[in-house]
């Protein structure tokens, strides 16, 4: 599990085309679903023309679409996150574990790992509820408000990255309960590093707990969270950890063996 790119790469064999094209898809988000090639620029720190001239390409080879102004994603970008699941070996490795848990707990689980100091859902197996507590394969949350996040961030081997992280993140508030105290924030990891496990409720989701402990591999080495998300309802924290760690714990024991 890492949050950084720590390796460094020999300038001879950087492409930086590689990297701006990147870029410009990754510019794309629900606040920005369709933009000119100057908000483009702006948002990549490329020029308009550069922008534009990459926006054509990326249209040309059907990764972008455009009205003669605004450029906007095409669904062939999902062949890039989807190579991720078919080509991943852990996503397909947890998953025979993922559906005997959630059929023991009547809850969806989840395993996810952190991309820089985002929370990534990458398997998934979900209940039939009509309530939903859920994420999608793919979505990406802010880790300080998911328990998996918490738990990730907890076992992360140099805390003071995360300090230091946290000192500079704003966190927006999702719910009326989501904690966005960084003093608080910086107790509850701790706490999930002494306890071995989180639980955060309503963080995200009105009337949603989620419950996360950490997946090792052989070695010891924290490589993603297990977690399980439900809802509330009149169930006490403490009724719903007894209820659903010791299934955790016991399918991430079972996990370390083949991650």
């Amino acid at each position: 599990m890492t949050t950084k790119r720590t390796s460094l790469l020999d300038k001879r064999d950087w492409i930086a085309g590689l990297e701006k094209g990147l870029a410009i898809l990754e510019a794309f988000d629900d606040k920005h679903a369709r933009m000119t090639a100057t908000d483009a620029g702006v948002r990549t720190g490329l020029s308009r023309t550069a922008a534009r001239r990459y926006l054509l390409t990326l249209e040309h080879l059907g990764y972008v679409y455009t009205d003669g102004k605004l450029y906007g994603l095409t669904p062939r970008v999902l062949r890039v996150g989807w190579s991720y699941f078919d080509s991943a070996r852990l996503p397909r490795l947890v998953q025979p574990y993922l559906q005997q848990l959630s059929a023991v707990l009547k809850e969806s689980v989840y395993v996810s790992v952190l991309d820089e100091w985002e929370l990534v859902f990458i398997a998934r197996n979900g209940a039939s509820r009509v309530m939903t507590t859920g994420f999608v394969l793919g979505a990406r949350v802010p880790a300080p408000l998911a328990s998996p996040g918490v738990v990730l961030l907890a076992h992360q081997p140099n805390q003071d990255d995360v300090r230091e992280w946290l000192g500079k993140v704003e966190l927006a508030p999702l719910t009326p309960y989501t904690l966005t105290d960084k003093t608080r924030l910086r107790e509850t990891i701790r706490q999930a590093r002494v306890d071995g496990f989180a639980v955060v409720e309503q963080q995200l989701q009105i009337g949603v707990r989620g419950i996360a402990l950490p997946l090792k591999n052989r070695q010891g080495e924290v490589v993603a969270a297990l977690s399980t998300n439900m809802p509330i309802g009149k169930e006490t924290t403490e009724a719903a950890l007894q209820r659903v760690l010791p299934y955790l714990q016991e399918a991430a024991l079972g996990m370390m063996n083949v991650v």
